[in-house]
């Protein structure tokens, strides 16, 4: 392994992502010193980074904020908190101010009033001005640099994370006096766009040092795509006709309600789509929003308004959907000391419930709770930093592994993806087909710490931490999803296809070699 790297922080964030930027430039604020680490670049990795989002922006009117916690309320299975909803608008509307003036983010202009319009972003220029606006407030930034596991002290509390940096081939120690977890959600490596460094890696170090998780049966998003895009814009299907392969029309298909209808299509044949039902005004508002959408379509000679396009469907799990590591605080710490959390890994009920689209509410989470992370951790970290010798790393899966016998990370990696990746197992569920795959899952995960990883080069052990981490994810979702029978938000059971009043409830689960549940009661 060489010769490893070493330095001390007050704050270390891990992510580079809207989450993380956010997260440090609070914790800057509160006067802590801050490393930040990310698997890619940060500005350009990351689901937020390749595209436009909208964002859950409404100014501070009584009425209109009422309209907005309400819109989704029953979609998400009235699991979504109002106190927690109320601070989210809060610190977006505030963020969104910075953004204008600190960040220097070009916002388009209402014509008629001239003031600055603010319900979305860009995602190549918001995080390329995030990057420069944490690079001015002294954020210490290491790319391609994945974190590949926490540290502890002697008192169990988080205090860094080492890694490897993959141009200069070398292991990095960091010790921290608080780490923040802002690391995205898990895809599975589905191939939606931008989520190609979202493989749970912050979910299995959180894992390993005993972080509670929630929520996290609702991690089965799936987006409609065009047939061989990564390009996840599932809103803009709201304005299509869906068609049968013979060219009829596939009744009660749908962006929202109906995306089940197409996934049980796409088992047995293929699937059309045609975005007939948009105007000439709503047809020029979606290029302007939204310009790497059309360009698929651009380069094939296609013009989806008029042409019917083949469809697939991709997982984007806790990117787009609701679950993630447990937050205790308004401070987003986590249930182990000096560990907070952010953006997609954590857990996004607190204002969403069971069920989030894409953009806005994931946007506006993002800022909001890597803002109050970032600040919380800073305060945690100044109470003084730890001895860097005394602390030890607390990876084991794909780093360390128990047994002889080698295996390769893409044959884990393979065997993972087929239990977590196809509709009829992880989006059209039954407990006959879930049961099935957690046990697989389970086999794997114990062929996984016996074998993967070990004396690996730093390449080969962030790919075999990769594999373990999206095992790892799936094993919590689909406990998760056995323990709710009943159908609520996003996490829809074929064999319990009712709600149950008796279930308004969280899921918690956790553990590593281990997954137990547990549910705690909603606000």
């Amino acid at each position: 392994m060489g010769d490893v790297w070493q330095t001390e922080t007050d704050v270390l964030v891990i992510g580079g992502g809207p989450a993380a930027a956010w997260a440090a430039l609070h914790a800057r604020a509160a006067g802590a010193e801050v490393v930040l680490v990310d698997k890619g670049y940060c500005g350009t990795s990351g689901a937020t980074a390749p595209s436009g989002t909208g964002v859950w922006y409404v100014a501070p009117e009584a009425e209109a904020r009422a309209k907005a916690k309400a819109s989704r309320e029953a979609l998400g299975g009235h699991l979504a908190d109002h106190r927690w909803m109320d601070r989210v608008l809060e610190q977006t509307y505030a963020n969104m101010e910075r953004l204008a003036t600190e960040g220097r983010y070009p916002f388009p202009v209402d014509p008629v009033t001239g003031a600055q319009l603010r319900t979305g972003v860009q995602g190549p220029e918001y995080m390329r001005r995030m990057r420069a606006w944490v690079r001015r407030a002294g954020v210490r930034i290491l790319d391609h640099s994945p974190a590949l596991e926490l540290l502890v002290d002697a008192d169990s509390v988080v205090r860094g994370a080492a890694g490897f940096q993959r141009q200069l081939g070398r292991d990095y120690r960091i010790a921290a006096g608080a780490v923040v977890l802002a690391s995205g959600g898990c895809a599975f490596l589905s191939g939606a766009l931008g989520t190609n460094v979202n493989t749970g890696d912050g979910a299995l170090m959180a894992a390993e040092v005993g972080a509670r998780f929630s929520g996290m049966e609702f991690s089965n998003a799936y987006a409609i795509v065009a047939k061989g895009s990564t390009i996840t814009k599932t809103a803009y299907y709201g304005y299509a006709t869906f068609f049968h392969e013979d060219g009829s029309v596939l009744e009660g298909a749908g962006s929202q309600q109906g995306r089940s209808v197409i996934a049980r299509a796409l088992r047995s044949e293929r699937v059309f789509a045609q975005l007939d039902r948009a105007d000439a005004a709503v047809q020029e508002r979606m290029r302007l929003g939204q310009p790497n959408f059309f360009l698929q379509f651009d380069r094939r000679g296609i013009d989806p308004f008029r042409d019917r396009f083949e469809v697939d469907m991709l997982a984007e799990g806790t990117v787009r959907g609701t679950g993630g590591i447990d937050v205790l605080d308004d401070e987003c710490a986590t249930s182990v000391p000096g560990l907070f959390a952010a953006g997609d890994a954590a857990t996004r009920e607190r204002i969403c419930g069971g069920f989030t689209g894409g953009g806005s509410h994931n946007s506006a989470w993002a800022m909001s709770s890597g803002s109050w992370a970032g600040a919380g951790a800073a305060r945690f970290a100044l109470r003084g930093r730890p001895d860097a010798a005394g602390l030890r790393g607390t990876g084991r899966t794909g780093l360390r592994p128990s047994g002889g016998a080698a295996v390769d990370s893409a044959v884990v990696l393979e065997a993972a993806r087929a239990e977590l990746i196809p509709f009829e197992k992880n989006y059209l569920r039954h407990g006959d087909r879930v049961r099935p795959a957690l046990a697989a899952l389970d086999g794997i995960w114990e062929s996984a710490v016996a074998g993967l990883g070990g004396d690996s080069a730093g390449d080969g052990r962030v790919r075999a931490r990769q594999a373990a981490a999206i095992t790892a994810v799936g094993r919590l979702m689909y406990a998760s999803t056995l323990a709710r029978t009943e159908t609520r938000g996003m996490s829809k059971r074929a064999d319990h296809p009712e709600l149950d009043p008796a279930q308004r409830h969280h899921v918690l689960s956790g553990g590593v070699d281990a997954v137990w549940t547990g549910t705690a009661v909603a606000s």
